[in-house]
């Protein structure tokens, strides 16, 4: 696989990245905190450290092991192309999701992305504003055909993940901004080997293994006071 960076020979590939990447591109990530909002009212996450822990092991054994070896997997497919392998992926993604909530997370950040795609003259994208698309189902579409490489598309995958969790625990936990930034720098600094570990995933290894997080996705569905969707 060619690993070379998008800054490497396409400033423009790296630059839709970051458009792809920016928490002001309008998918409403910011309403969904994928379980951590009961983490932080069941006091499982409750400061700095605590964050970091739960942070590191979603990147590490979830988002490092299902959404990034599968995002590889529709970048090739979209590359090929090859439409049933992405529709297989696509099914395979949603279906790992291990509770309603987030399953209803990942169709509305794929329509939703669907739609943005649209107005940016990807117009693949319009037959998934009413299918059932992953996030990543577009997210590797957008890539493809922004010429961005497929690992720099992981790259940028993690780390807009990496913010949006990061934004959510400045609000619940709470914590200050100088102590996100400090988050930040730690998930980064381990980005690189998630990455490169994501890229040798074989199929049957592909997976979650973070059964803290379904159990604070699914009791969060019944949460009284509640500030995100997920």
């Amino acid at each position: 696989m060619n690993d070379i960076g998008a800054s490497d020979h396409d400033p423009h590939a790296l630059l839709r990245l970051c458009h792809l990447v920016s928490p002001a591109l309008p998918v409403g990530a910011y309403a969904y905190s994928q379980g951590l909002e009961y983490a932080v009212h069941a006091g499982w996450v409750h400061d700095e450290a605590t964050t970091l822990d739960w942070l590191q092991g979603l990147s590490c054994n979830a988002i490092g092991t299902l959404d990034l070896p599968i995002l590889l997997r529709l970048h090739r497919a979209w590359s090929a192309p090859d439409l049933p392998a992405v529709r297989q992926w696509t099914a395979q993604l949603i279906a790992a999701r291990e509770t309603s909530e987030l399953r209803a997370e990942e169709l509305h950040l794929g329509r939703a992305l669907a739609r943005v795609l649209v107005e940016l003259e990807i117009g693949e994208a319009g037959e998934w504003q009413q299918a059932a698309p992953a996030f990543a189902t577009l997210f590797s579409l957008a890539a493809v055909r922004w010429r961005i490489e497929a690992a720099d598309a992981l790259r940028g995958y993690l780390w807009a993940w990496s913010e949006n969790q990061v934004l959510a625990a400045l609000k619940l936990v709470p914590l200050g901004q100088s102590c996100g930034q400090r988050l930040l720098h730690r998930l980064t600094a381990a980005m690189p080997g998630i990455v490169e570990r994501a890229q040798t995933l074989a199929d049957e290894a592909i997976g979650v293994g973070t059964l803290s997080q379904a159990f604070a996705s699914a009791l969060h569905e019944s949460q009284y006071s509640r500030l995100f969707r997920s």
